[in-house]
């Protein structure tokens, strides 16, 4: 059966893969999503969220630059030379979306849609409609010819792009219309660039997973090799394009931006536009896992750990500078001023996944979850028809963090947020399982049924819970037959006492928890037929192995306390603050639940928090509710809900008096 996770798409031809990672996601098509929290958003989604992004691309010329460069109306091409993307990506979740709902209408849009994209290409392969449209006036980046300005022109990003949604497409649908258009494109782009062709590589890496899906649905390894060349190339033969000061392409001067200033394998630290390079990482997971390479392997290890360990926020938010959207130094992870694009978060979830899947190790897992559940679905609002593109830990009246604006947007002149939203949340269902040969993984907690391919059985695995809100969870088994496989649970570390692995952040031990929480699992049992069984946790879990039969109940149960959060010192901004989590959740502070002002609050050390469930509040949250310093009652809402009640103050990083 074919796998529609857009982080990994399954093999077209096994055979023809000789390596691979040794973890395989549950598709998301053999999982579905019963529960209150993630159902409807991915109903939201299909329903609202996608038929907003077509119309805003019919709206805002997206759509019709495809119909003016295939010479079916006439026009000027309208907007920025990557918006291509934002039809690409939609078009992606849609096929996701109709791979699990069936509809008609939506399969017809897209087929239509598809004719135009087609027309659009060139003889040869070429499509680029900010080039094709008008090739005597080409869009400002995109240089005189082709392939000249490949730091800024976006021409290999837009095919990426392409490649990820013509294979969901594929798969979704069984038609191959928008699949041979992007194997023309790659066919002609592997013509292109190589060893002994002409050198360079994509300024705005996204092409390398691409090429890679193509590989894993055509078995064709020259796309493969392809997706190396292009990350093997970075950091050699760098040639930019040098722009005047005050242009606004002048910030590609430095290649640091595009992760082009060394070798993929001397990079140590994460620089540079922080989508670009999380979509370089995830590409550099796909080749050491589809190669063997060590060296890749190591590479993408240095790489997250420094992440990880220097320049990720409470939210699991990346990318800390508004200024070219970029990571910044070490430690450097402000709150009202944090960019941490919604895309970034999108490229870490899809990153962290990959290096689960290449390791085994619950630890991607726990940044994975934190960065799902906070930083990345705060970038749509409740009702899926606006997006933020920055994601603060702080708000003020006054500072417009998101494009020009102090709350979530419609629409953006360049919006890529919203798009890459209506690709992730229907595919998240692919993100709760994983197998190895006879082990399956239960990754994240959700209300959910779910089909396992195990080597030799099939599973079927229903899980019923309340989570985020609650942390009990109930795992039934059924086999299709009595049989002895082990069964791997993931114990989040929020319940070990780690907000994130390292020592970026520290549940307050003042609070009394992080030690003891470590040393007794958080207080968290773990049952098999309700007999209690010992919890020995290997790389995050606690493997079960045992004959299983249909009906056998696994009980896990993770107390849920509110919990404080220290930073490390060297994040100066966080110093003489707290934060607070339950569960997977960050908590913030916003002004219209606390008398308008939310930025001068102070709590004492030894405040206390009590948790309540408010059904008719922010589609039904759990809030946090405590006193301040000065004995004012506080509320706190979970940090993905914030700014859906209008402009206020908001804050995570509260003063501690």
């Amino acid at each position: 059966m074919l796998s529609l996770m857009p982080a990994l798409t399954a093999v077209h031809s096994q055979d023809a893969v000789a390596k691979d990672y040794p973890l395989r996601p549950v598709p998301f098509t053999q999982v579905k999503v019963t529960d209150a929290f993630w159902a409807p958003r991915i109903e939201t989604n299909r329903a609202v969220t996608i038929p907003f992004i077509f119309k805003k691309c019919e709206e805002t010329g997206r759509i019709d630059n495809f119909t003016i460069a295939g010479g079916l109306m006439k026009g000027t091409y309208k907007g920025e030379r990557y918006n291509d993307t934002d039809v690409y990506k939609t078009i992606e979740g849609a096929s996701y979306s109709l791979a699990v709902h069936p509809d008609p209408g939506l399969d017809a849009y897209l087929d239509a849609l598809i004719a135009k994209i087609e027309a659009a290409q060139e003889p040869d392969g070429y499509l680029f409609t900010a080039r094709t449209a008008d090739p005597i006036h080409p869009q400002p980046g995109i240089g005189a010819e082709r392939w000249v300005e490949e730091n800024v022109s976006h021409e290999l990003y837009n095919a990426g792009h392409l490649y990820e949604a013509a294979v969901a497409h594929f798969q979704a649908t069984g038609k191959q219309t928008l699949l041979d258009v992007a194997l023309k494109n790659a066919n002609l782009v592997d013509s292109v660039f190589g060893p002994d062709k002409r050198h360079g590589f994509p300024g705005h890496q996204v092409i390398e997973m691409g090429l890679v899906k193509l590989f894993r649905v055509t078995g064709n390894k020259k796309y493969l090799d392809l997706a190396k060349y292009f990350l093997d190339q970075r950091g050699h033969d760098v040639k930019l394009t040098i722009y005047p000061p005050g242009s606004r392409f002048a910030i590609y001067n430095d290649a640091e931006q595009i992760q082009a200033h060394k070798p993929i394998f001397e990079q140590a630290e994460a620089v540079g536009h922080a989508v670009r390079a999380a979509y370089m990482y995830s590409g550099m997971a796909d080749i050491a896992a589809m190669t063997g390479s060590e060296d890749y392997i190591r590479a993408a290890d240095r790489l997250w750990d420094n992440v990880i360990t220097k320049k990720t926020s409470i939210t699991g938010g990346i990318g800390a500078r508004h200024e070219r959207e970029s990571f910044g130094v070490d430690y450097e992870l402000p709150n009202l001023t944090a960019y941490n694009e919604t895309c970034a978060s999108i490229g870490a979830a899809f990153w962290n996944l990959r290096m689960f899947l290449l390791h085994g190790d619950a630890k991607y897992i726990d940044v994975m979850e934190r960065t799902i559940y906070n930083g990345l679905i705060s970038g749509v609002s409740l009702d899926g028809k606006a997006f933020f593109y920055a994601n603060p830990l702080e708000a003020d009246t006054g500072f417009e963090f998101n494009q020009g604006l102090k709350t979530r947007a419609p629409w953006f002149d360049t919006a890529c947020c919203p798009g890459n939203i209506a690709r992730f949340i229907p595919s998240f269902p692919g993100y709760i399982y994983a197998t190895e040969g006879d082990t399956l993984y239960v990754n994240l907690f959700v209300k959910s049924i779910a089909m396992a391919d195990l080597d030799t059985c099939l599973v079927t695995v229903r899980q019923e819970t309340g989570y985020p809100w609650e942390g009990k969870v109930k795992i039934i088994m059924e086999p299709e037959k009595e049989f002895e496989f082990p069964v791997s649970v993931r114990i989040p570390g929020w319940a070990l006492g780690r907000p994130l692995p390292g020592t970026l952040y520290q549940y307050d031990q003042e609070a009394g928890t992080a030690n003891e929480d470590a040393k007794n699992l958080g207080g968290a049992t773990l049952k098999v037929n309700g007999d209690r069984v010992p919890m020995a946790v290997d790389k995050g879990f606690v493997r079960l192995e045992r004959i299983w039969k249909k009906g056998d109940i696994i009980e896990l149960d993770l107390p849920m306390p509110v919990r404080r959060v220290v930073a490390a010192a060297a994040i100066k901004e966080d110093r003489g603050r707290v934060a607070f989590e339950r569960g997977p959740l960050v908590y913030c502070a916003e002004g219209v639940d606390n008398g308008g002002h939310a930025l001068d609050l102070e709590v004492a050390g030894d405040s206390n928090f009590a948790a309540q469930f408010e059904p008719g509040l922010l589609n039904g949250v759990v809030v946090l509710k405590g006193k301040a310093a000065d004995g004012r009652k506080i509320t706190l809402v979970p940090y993905y809900a914030w700014s859906n009640r209008g402009v206020g103050e908001m804050i995570v990083w509260i003063k501690e008096r």
